[in-house]
């Protein structure tokens, strides 16, 4: 296992860190799981408030000796909302679960709306409460994570609050890349958000995908593609079971700059998404925004990048089942609530024809509407 530094906390944390939100069936399986990610040598977990039972089995495991304590750097999160009393409470009975007299790491979970950057700069919010635990010691390092828009994550990385960022980022989502650098600027911890799953379910990738990143897997390709990036400190890997851990086995210490073989699948993988959409791909500019009916079009579009030209279907229901399913979690609505007002189509410098495209779109993903596991 390769380590890195964690921004300005100066924390050693693995390339990749285990995600406590899937190994939820039984306390027993949640403790193979993390003595397995011990023995790969992870040291940082992350759990929530929100993850079901993650935080008691994280802390039966700290009491049975199961996770060495000082052998692994601790993350959970709490929502922007509630009062200093509030938070205080939550973040006591946090630690009580956790069986720690303190966290190493504590992020803002899901800083996603205007009103949460609002919480966070009021100094009456329960951002009080956090600061108070900082100068404690029952936090040693505050961050936030996030699901929400580009615009906000500048705005929430610029307050100058926060020592580390949780977000989403992968060569099929490259949307964020000037949070990375904004990150990188101040010198915060870059914690990269469900590379494998939200970056395309590449453990079961479709056969044209497969292809076109051989000799290496989807997977494979895509965690080389992260671990080659500048700045970004480690990857989540979320497993429900044991088993699953051993997909990241050939990758912890791969973490040199990009081979001129693994250059080139990604230039491939360009190409030919070039190629297989023609007139009708969508560049991802975010020019067509604001849409009068809340529809999140490159997000839609992007759907169908990857669905026409790389065959990832399932993976297209899978998101574009989650629009008006998933609150701020998941913004915006469905393709087919297009009512062609034309007010996208003078900002499109590709002219695409996106009343066509949005509904091309839900014929191709309609189907299967989703939820997020948590709320």
């Amino acid at each position: 296992m390769q380590y890195r530094r964690f921004g300005k906390t100066n924390l050693q944390l693995s390339v990749f860190s285990l995600g406590t939100m899937r190994c939820l069936d039984s306390a027993e399986q949640a403790a193979e799981v993390f003595a397995r990610a011990i023995e790969l040598g992870i040291n940082h977990f992350e759990t929530a408030r929100g993850y079901g039972a993650s935080e008691v089995f994280v802390g039966q495991a700290i009491a049975q000796g199961i996770v060495p304590r000082d052998r692994v750097i601790l993350t959970s999160k709490l929502l922007p909302t509630g009062s200093p009393e509030e938070i205080d409470r939550q973040l006591t009975e946090s630690l009580e679960r956790l069986q720690t007299p303190y966290l190493d790491c504590l992020a803002i979970h899901g800083v996603n709306l205007p009103e949460h950057l609002d919480w966070i700069q009021d100094q009456q919010s329960g951002m009080a409460a956090l600061h108070r635990a900082l100068a404690d010691g029952r936090i040693r390092h505050l961050g936030f994570s996030t699901h929400g828009p580009l615009a906000l994550i500048l705005q929430t990385i610029a307050t100058d609050q926060f020592e580390f960022v949780n977000l989403h980022f992968n060569y099929f989502f490259q949307r964020n890349a000037p949070a990375i650098q904004a990150a990188l600027d101040r010198d915060l911890g870059i914690f990269i958000i469900s590379p494998a799953d939200k970056g395309g379910q590449l453990y079961t990738p479709p056969p044209t995908l497969s292809q076109l990143c051989a000799p290496l897997s989807p997977l494979g390709a895509g965690y080389r593609w992260l671990l080659a990036q500048p700045g970004i400190t480690t990857l989540s890997v979320g497993p429900a079971k044991v088993e699953e851990l051993g997909a990241i086995e050939p990758w912890i210490e791969r973490t040199e700059p990009l081979s001129a073989e693994e250059q080139a699948i990604f230039n491939r993988l360009d190409r030919h998404q070039i190629a297989a959409l023609e007139t009708d791909r969508c560049a991802q500019c975010y020019a067509c925004l604001p849409c009068p009916e809340e529809i999140q079009i490159p997000e839609v579009l992007r759907l169908r990048n990857l669905a026409v030209a790389f065959k990832m279907v399932d993976f297209g229901r899978y998101r574009y089942g989650m629009f008006e399913n998933a609150g701020h979690w998941f913004p915006g609505q469905r393709g087919d609530r297009c009512t062609e007002c034309g007010d996208c189509l003078p900002r499109c410098p590709e002219q695409l024809n996106i009343p066509d495209l949005l509904q091309d779109t839900h014929d191709r993903l309609s189907g299967r509407w989703g939820r997020r596991l948590w709320d």
